[in-house]
């Protein structure tokens, strides 16, 4: 029982060591930031008044090695974000801004569908934001040296934001990884897309007007296809040619047209399709769900389905995304 003790001890001394060393280390690299940043054009004045707050955030560096979404298989993925709860409380966002919504869909040609299924997904409709202060997550991953670069990019973009006054500093709270608003847009996708819809000289995506406008602009910039295919969930045959098989949502490879590909599915009759559309096949559990099988599930997918992994890098996400959209025709 002694030596337990003192093993515990041991382990909560080298625990407090090492949470000391990186809160020395990030000090330090805060200092090293912000000369990086005055050279950037930020000023002095906005530095003052957001990074003499930001502080380093154990949990944010947990996230980031472990996300459940690439461990769950795709079934239970789409069910938990495609409810029939999220299409009720979809439905009524809609029905409270019917007009605007409608504006919005014509403007920027991207189906109200589409836009509903994307904040339904990434934010249960605005009623999970995120609580994270933004500005001490992206420090953290700038900090960390995984992603660096990328997130040191980021939080340079948002302080330019925030140097400009198009984004308050002071309601920058989200996820984990720096991502904001009814839509969760990160810095580069606020300073590229975003719009300030209603005119009053601030974008918050935490309105339904400036977020809204900013995920149509956004989509429709990407190169939203309205009314196209997004996937279809097929069975495929024994003899389907690994190659064909995508599993990594960084690029779809391999892409055929349907009239090559409906030789490998099984009843390719029942697909009422265009033949010479060109389609991917995926295979999302292949590579990362335990014992999954390495035909099943398959989808077919279509261009606008990648253009949603340029959104979110995820081949679960897309699906759910698509699969809500579908959902919201029939209540619509």
């Amino acid at each position: 029982m002694k030596t337990i003790k003192i093993l515990i001890f041991i382990f909560l001394i080298s625990l407090f060591n090492t949470n000391f060393v990186k809160a020395n280390d990030f000090d330090n690299w805060l200092k090293s930031f912000n000369d990086h940043a005055i050279k950037e054009g930020i000023s002095i004045e906005t530095l003052n008044k957001t990074m003499s707050k930001v502080k380093f955030l154990p949990k944010v560096i947990e996230y980031d090695r472990y996300q459940p979404e690439f461990y769950e298989d795709t079934k239970t993925y789409i069910s938990k974000r495609t409810s029939l709860k999220k299409l009720k409380k979809g439905t009524i966002i809609y029905n409270e801004n019917t007009s605007f919504i409608l504006n919005i869909e014509k403007k920027y040609n991207v189906e109200k569908e589409l836009l509903l299924s994307l904040m339904g997904i990434e934010t249960n409709f605005g009623t999970y934001l995120g609580k994270m202060d933004i500005l001490s997550s992206l420090a953290t991953l700038s900090f960390d040296k995984r992603r660096s670069e990328f997130f040191t990019n980021e939080l340079i973009i948002i302080l330019k934001l925030i140097d400009a006054g198009i984004v308050d500093s002071e309601i920058l709270y989200g996820s984990w990884a720096g991502a904001f608003g009814n839509f969760q847009f990160m810095p580069s996708t606020i300073n590229n897309y975003a719009i300030d819809y209603n005119n009053d000289n601030f974008i918050d995506l935490k309105s339904i007007e400036d977020s809204f406008a900013s995920a149509a602009n956004y989509i429709n910039k990407l190169g939203w296809k309205k009314g196209g295919p997004c996937f279809i969930p097929i069975q495929l045959k024994e003899n389907t040619p690994i190659k064909l098989l995508n599993t990594s949502a960084k690029k779809i490879k391999n892409k055929k047209k349907v009239k090559y590909l409906k030789k490998y599915i099984i009843n390719p009759d029942k697909l009422n399709l265009d033949e010479n559309l060109v389609a991917g096949l995926i295979t999302p559990d292949k590579d990362i769900v335990e014992n999954s099988k390495l035909l099943e599930p398959a989808y077919l997918t279509f261009s606008n389905y990648e253009l949603i992994l340029k959104w979110n890098r995820s081949l679960r996400f897309a699906l759910a995304v698509c699969t809500l959209k579908d959902n919201f025709k029939n209540e619509l």
